[in-house]
């Protein structure tokens, strides 16, 4: 009878903390797995050539995923027409206050436009208001930025200067 007799092993392993605590070391286990397994394949910081293995030339290759924007020109000088435009939409961004945070502006002869955008909060200088712009500035393809000062007098917004932006 001893022949006939089988032993089955029991499923229990001890408490049923014991049992969770088992089965979540498991999954924690198998993300930690999955996740140094996925890492190598995040291909956009991972870059590796194995063309010099397989005898391939080593000419270089382009690798970077942006393409690049030298299809924009410098800034041209802006004309003073341009100006003129701009020079508008900085004093009526100014003049409607805080409700706008940018205007646009477009010279219909030129076909120069952009935006004016106010930079900073508002300070005194020589005892007025005034307030620092950034206006875009776009014409035939070129593209660039300039930098104004605006000054609240007698009653109505001024600007004080406007050229283009140095960038140090």
């Amino acid at each position: 009878m001893t022949g006939s007799l089988t032993f089955r092993r029991s499923r229990y392993r001890g408490t049923p903390a014991a049992s969770l605590r088992h089965r979540a070391c498991a999954r924690v286990a198998t993300v930690a797995a999955l996740t140094l397994l996925a890492l190598p394949a995040g291909g956009c910081s991972f870059s590796y050539q194995l063309g010099s293995l397989f005898g391939e030339d080593d000419s270089p290759t382009q690798t970077a995923s942006i393409a690049s924007t030298a299809t924009t020109k410098p800034a041209a000088a802006p004309l003073d027409g341009d100006l003129v435009f701009a020079r508008a939409a900085a004093v009526d961004l100014l003049a409607r206050g805080g409700r706008v945070s940018s205007v646009p502006w477009t010279n219909p002869r030129t076909g120069a436009r952009g935006t004016v955008t106010p930079v900073a909060d508002s300070y005194t200088q020589d005892g007025l208001e005034c307030r620092d712009f950034l206006a875009s500035y776009e014409r035939a393809g070129s593209e660039g930025w300039l930098e104004g000062e605006a000054c609240h007098q007698e009653g109505k917004w001024e600007v004080r200067k406007l050229r283009p932006l140095k960038r140090s």
